[in-house]
């Protein structure tokens, strides 16, 4: 569930503790989007402050700092007390600075929401509907463009962008119940779609992608900046971050952890995500007498169905268990984190169970801790909210080559 090889190459951004700026000849914006972003990770900062993070100097912060206000991008916190001489002014991200939209489709919901650029969701709708084609999804996206429009402290010049999360070979999956008019989605090209009413920059990104930068920006990630994300949505995907990097291989298919095989007695399927999924699961419970329409339902089953549940978890972890230990072998990551549409209870104890079973593997050098995400079932439309800001503000890669 990771990028489409015909997709165009997509920009990752650095968060966490590794900031630096550079001092090459024209590297002004560069040097800018490292001030932005020091400021935006942990709190308010003086510029000796920002300084130091970000190995420019003190100068050189004054005048980045100084375009940062007058662009309304940050303010001024208040003042430092408790040290030697004046008291230093400190320097904070304005949450209304900017505004970002991020937009999740996927194969059992429709997500979107407004993002300030202080990481805080200022509005947000859902839709629990099964296979929405692309003529539902635009509807949908226009009811609440307008709906966002409204919003206290929002100005339509300051959203800078859409971002989209959905799954890659959205319509090609063969999942149960999908309508053949599904197979709209083949033929849609999703920035076209969205960008036809509106002049603003439209990003797409793969959904388990989209989930890890989220929690690369606005969770765990932000201190933990090496991971592997596992989002468990209809379908199911993985995300790598190494040292504050989304890691997406040659032709950009890293973390498709859904399309392993699988090998296991206790199961006849032939991929991962046909037995460990919300589809999966939904179905394993139809098997059994139990539907589901939604996923919070799965909170509120009598005893019969929560016996079911727990049979799952525990199928599901066993499932898991090479592949995460395979994750620690050879990647090493600080933590995986599970996210996606499970209720969180339900990922506290997949992930308590997974715990206990990797723990139960011989011989393995270093095992990465599985938990809970922070952003957990909005991951995937807050890391697509993040797209325009990573694209337009934030330091990445591709930001430095192209200065």
């Amino acid at each position: 569930m990771s990028q489409s090889p015909k997709s165009p190459a997509r920009k990752t951004s650095q968060a966490g503790p590794s900031l630096s700026g550079t001092n090459l000849e024209r590297a002004g914006d560069y040097n800018q989007r490292v001030t932005l972003q020091s400021i935006r990770i942990g709190g308010a900062k003086t510029k000796p402050e920002i300084a130091a993070l970000t190995g420019l100097t003190v100068p050189a912060i004054t005048n980045i700092t100084k375009r940062l206000l007058d662009d309304g991008l940050i303010l001024e916190a208040g003042k430092l007390h408790g040290g030697r001489g004046q008291p230093a002014m400190t320097l904070a991200v304005n949450p209304d600075g900017c505004f970002s939209i991020g937009l999740n489709i996927d194969r059992d919901h429709v997500t979107i929401l407004l993002l300030d650029f202080a990481g805080q969701v200022r509005a947000r709708s859902t839709c629990e509907v099964a296979f929405a084609g692309p003529d539902a999804v635009v509807e949908f996206f226009e009811t609440n463009w307008n709906a966002f429009l409204k919003t206290e402290g929002v100005q339509a010049e300051r959203i800078i962008g859409v971002g989209v999360a959905m799954p890659d070979d959205m319509a090609r999956v063969d999942l149960p119940h999908r309508p053949a008019e599904y197979g709209a989605w083949n033929s849609t090209d999703v920035r076209e779609l969205l960008s036809r009413r509106h002049d603003l920059p439209v990003t797409v990104e793969n959904d388990a992608a989209a989930a890890a930068l989220g929690e690369l920006h606005f969770g765990h990630g932000m201190n933990a900046p090496s991971f592997f994300y596992v989002l468990v949505t209809s379908g199911l995907g993985g995300g790598l971050v190494v040292e504050g990097e989304y890691f997406r291989g040659a032709q950009g298919r890293s973390g498709e952890l859904g399309f392993l095989p699988v090998t296991s007695p206790r199961i006849d399927v032939a991929t991962l995500q046909e037995a460990v999924s919300l589809s999966a699961l939904a179905q394993f419970l139809e098997n059994n007498g139990v539907v589901i329409t939604a996923p919070g339902e799965l909170e509120t089953l009598p005893a019969e169905g929560q016996a079911m549940v727990e049979a799952w978890i525990d199928l599901a972890a066993d499932l898991l268990t090479g592949p995460m230990v395979s994750v620690s072998c050879l990647i090493n990551p600080q933590a995986v984190y599970v996210g996606g549409r499970l209720p969180e209870t339900l990922v506290d104890r997949l992930a308590q169970a997974l715990n206990a079973k990797l723990a139960a593997v011989p011989g393995v050098p270093s095992l990465a801790p599985v938990q809970r995400a922070a952003l957990a079932a909005d991951a995937p439309a807050m890391g697509a909210a993040i797209l325009p800001i990573i694209e337009r503000l934030l330091p990445s890669r591709a930001a430095l080559q192209k200065t």
